[in-house]
């Protein structure tokens, strides 16, 4: 696989073009902070957007949901048909306590989401010409003070591990005369989900105080910049 890697204020200036990806947008796993987020934003860029997930949305918003489970092949598929882009953000939360049942399920939901969207690339007329793939920056693991690249040694540990299987999962299932992008990312940031909101209750009860020597880092992008990143990579 050739990697193009884009980095600081390039990828600013790239993004500040004028870019309106058009037509239907399906995002699976898109019911999420990340999902409806972006998905406000394609709508109002005039797509059409269709999120796919186990479970509906929370809130009404201006997009078409359907239901699948993540592990086979059904009508949800058709919406792929002519699709401008599929973007993949399907997987278990990381946000709960590190069982055996659950690692397995982080892992597994995350694998077989992306082998069956494989699956169902396969069976259509018209595929998405773009898959944008979500993937970890904690394929690294957790260097204490190395700046990582495309280039850098991965990690050990559950997050090297389900970002290797996640990432040759889409390598496996991708079509190859299909546009590819794999986001590595961390944690994203934003008052109205994800981590930030639970972070502040921690706070503001007297939990966010100095831990360890108190140097510690944290990768995080917000979640403006993240929607504005997705959207370039469509």
């Amino acid at each position: 696989m050739e990697w193009t890697a884009i980095h600081g204020l390039e990828l600013v200036e790239k993004m500040k073009a004028d870019i309106k990806p058009t037509g239907r947008v399906v995002i699976a796993g898109g019911t999420g902070f990340i999902g409806t987020n972006l998905a406000r934003h394609l709508a109002g860029l005039g797509c059409e957007v269709v999120l796919i997930s186990r479970n509906a949305p929370k809130k009404e918003g201006p997009w078409t949901h359907v239901k699948w489970d993540g592990r086979t092949v059904g009508g949800w598929a058709e919406h792929l048909d002519g699709a401008s882009a599929v973007v993949n953000l399907a997987g278990r939360t990381v946000d709960c306590i590190k069982t055996p049942d659950h690692c397995d399920e982080i892992l597994r939901s995350r694998v077989e989401a992306t082998r069956v969207l494989g699956q169902a690339v396969r069976g259509l007329k018209t595929p998405p010409a773009v898959w944008v793939q979500m993937a970890t920056a904690h394929i690294y693991g957790d260097p204490p003070e190395a700046v990582c690249d495309e280039a850098s040694a991965f990690g050990f540990g559950l997050a090297p591990i389900v970002g290797k299987a996640w990432e040759t999962a889409f390598a496996e299932a991708v079509l190859p005369e299909m546009r590819q992008v794999i986001l590595r990312t961390s944690f994203v940031l934003g008052s109205n989900g994800g981590a930030f909101p639970k972070m502040r209750m921690l706070a503001r009860i007297g939990l966010g105080g100095r831990v360890g020597h108190g140097r510690q880092g944290i990768s995080w992008i917000h979640i403006d910049d993240m929607i504005r990143l997705i959207t370039h990579a469509i």
